[in-house]
């Protein structure tokens, strides 16, 4: 199906053409056009090109309205005020354009971007052997839309999942299980894991397990030098590459699997496993990524440390802080782990853009990590890395989400509780008893972990937001909850419509309610677009709310099904319900929220 080029694209150029007939020594000028409620759209570009022109701009707009004329598409066009120009669409352009939009039931008349790249994406980022907790929600709701955004777009994308499954404290659990073997139940699901799925039993009893070896092991650590002496040797063949120590370590990785899997699962995310690539996954490279760092001379021994250092970055003292590559005790920082992932992703995954769903108080370090891949030539001109980096979690006071013993919340806690608080608005908005047991629960699901995605993704990345699910859950205000049941209801308004089938007649009038509806739909797809180019769920999400409010408002003006309509408006409303219903449906689906029929 071909693309739609949307109204506002198609009356911008029209404008521009027009500035380059009437106003040839302008050049190519923009002519600034925008919505506005004194009409569909307003531009103001002339008022700028009065004064590099020097002439009066009512003037020059009354020249740009007589080289434009009159067409099938533009109504009417005024000159306003110092020089704006107000134009309004006629009502059959418009329905012609929505019309174009619902013969493409895909992709709604939404074209691919003219040059997409490759785009490796590092997000869902829990640790091996350690409960995923609220601070694990932002980096995995985050990351998935912009998948969906991105490859919606046409963009390749490569997930990256860089589980935290490395380093000391693995010494510490493989010596324990070693000396206690009966410690950890066999839990592990390898089909399950292999398909990227588990059960939330078996997610659960996996942890269990994990987390009880691992207070054990982290008790003996702490009160006994001598298992400590043991634990630190183990490390050492770990990353030797002893069998027997690497056969346990995969051991606590495929546990952690499953149980990663069933959290996952319960978000309605889908991971996959050859995209899980841990801190592990580079640990052949980290030598070669310091020898190449330090022959090229952008890392430099300092006491004893191999170390980058930049002008910019002093500690309170005054001091340069350094990116600290490898320690002075031989062992591998953070830093070698992110930069050989670096190497990897651009030389081998031939990435365009390097996109990090991370914490923001991570910034400084992948700052540093960025500039030293510039320096040493792995990041050039043609690839860019980017950090998406997203603001905390809040509790309802304000503070950092915490239980009230002072405890991280556990991940599954809170979205056990968003499905539990969203089936019991589900069960009470089912007046009719129209559902099942069995459909109350999915729904409860489909509008809980609805409902705690949209409060996330409704809210700039950057931003900390408060959660609060008795908002979150609400059938009022900016929630997903409202947008579901407007869905919901344009569904029941289809199946009730009996014979009448939705057919756009572009030789009605359209009332305000309508027009407002029908220009707003038409711009779905500059939205999308616009939103996965900037990594910004949050516009999406507005634009979908306001669908939402405008469709509520077209309900209440305009009456679909009433016996007083004639046959074509009828047909046309209920054209207008089923490409909104259908644009919602395709919004919310790319934000990773699903839609029910019913409610």
């Amino acid at each position: 199906m071909a693309s739609v080029t949307s109204l506002t694209a198609s009356v911008h150029q029209r404008l521009a053409d027009a500035l380059a007939a009437a106003l040839p020594e302008a050049g190519a000028a923009d002519p600034l056009l925008r919505r506005s409620d004194r009409a569909d759209y307003q531009a103001n570009g002339i008022l700028a090109l009065a004064k590099k022109l020097k002439g009066n701009p009512r003037e020059l707009a009354t020249k740009v309205v007589d080289a434009i004329g009159a067409d099938e598409v533009i109504q009417d066009i005024e000159v306003s005020g110092p020089g704006f120009l107000n134009l309004t669409l006629s009502d059959a352009a418009i329905t012609r354009n929505l019309a174009a939009r619902a013969a493409d039931p895909a992709r709604l008349g939404v074209p691919l971007a003219e040059a997409p790249g490759t785009t490796v994406i590092d997000y869902a980022q829990p640790n091996v052997a350690k409960e995923m907790h609220v601070g694990h929600l932002r980096s995995a709701v985050i990351g998935d839309a912009v998948v969906r955004m991105l490859e919606f777009t046409g963009e390749q994308v490569v997930r990256r999942h860089h589980i935290g499954d490395w380093g000391t404290q693995f010494g510490m659990l493989i010596q324990y299980l070693t000396e206690h073997p009966g410690e950890l139940a066999a839990t592990a699901e390898s089909v399950a894991v292999e398909a990227g799925q588990a059960s939330e039993e078996a997610g659960e009893q996996a942890m269990s397990s994990l987390n009880r070896l691992y207070k054990a092991s982290r008790a003996l650590f702490d009160s006994d030098e001598e298992f400590k002496t043991r634990a630190r040797r183990r490390v050492v063949d770990l990353q030797a590459g002893d069998p027997e120590t690497l056969a346990m370590w995969q051991r606590f990785v495929d546990e952690s699997k499953v149980y990663f899997y069933s959290v996952f699962n319960k978000l309605d995310m889908e991971i996959h496993d050859a995209d899980v690539v841990g801190e592990s996954g580079y640990n052949a490279m980290l030598a070669e990524t310091c020898r190449l760092l330090e022959e090229s001379g952008v890392a430099v021994r300092s006491e004893g440390a191999l170390c980058v250092f930049f002008d910019d970055v002093k500690g309170p003292d005054g001091q340069p802080v350094p990116l600290i590559v490898r320690k002075s005790d031989g062992g591998f920082g953070y830093a070698a782990t992110d930069l050989s992932a670096i190497r990897d992703r651009v030389f081998h995954l031939k990435a365009d853009t390097l996109l990090y769903v991370v914490d923001a108080r991570q910034s400084l370090h992948f700052k540093m990590v960025f500039e030293t891949a510039r320096r040493a030539g792995w990041l050039g001109e043609d690839v860019k890395a980017v950090q998406l980096a997203f603001g905390t979690v809040l509790g309802k006071d304000g503070k950092p989400f915490k239980t009230r013993e002072g405890e991280t919340v556990r991940l599954v806690d809170l979205l056990d509780e968003a499905v539990e608080r969203a089936t019991a608005v589900v069960r009470e908005k089912d007046v009719k008893e129209q559902l099942t047991e069995g459909q109350i629960a999915e729904r409860g699901a489909e509008v809980g972990i609805g409902a705690v995605k949209y409060a996330d993704l409704s809210t700039s990345a950057a931003r900390d937001y408060k959660f609060d699910l008795d908002q979150m859950v609400s059938l009022n205000g900016d929630t997903s909850v409202y947008l579901q049941y407007a869905y919901a209801r344009i569904q029941s308004i289809l199946r009730r419509a009996g014979e009448a089938r939705p057919a756009a007649h572009p030789e009605l009038a359209l009332a305000p309610a309508e027009r407002a509806l029908g220009l707003h739909l038409d711009q779905f797809g500059e939205v999308a677009s616009d939103a996965a180019a900037e990594y910004a769920p949050h516009k999406l999400a507005a634009y979908l709310y306001q669908t939402a409010s405008l469709y509520t408002t077209f309900y209440d003006q305009c009456h679909v099904l009433s016996a007083d309509n004639a046959p074509e408006v009828v047909e046309n409303r209920l054209f207008l319900c089923d490409l909104t219903g259908r644009t919602l449906d395709r919004g919310m689906a790319l934000l990773g929220i699903r839609t029910p029929e019913q409610l």
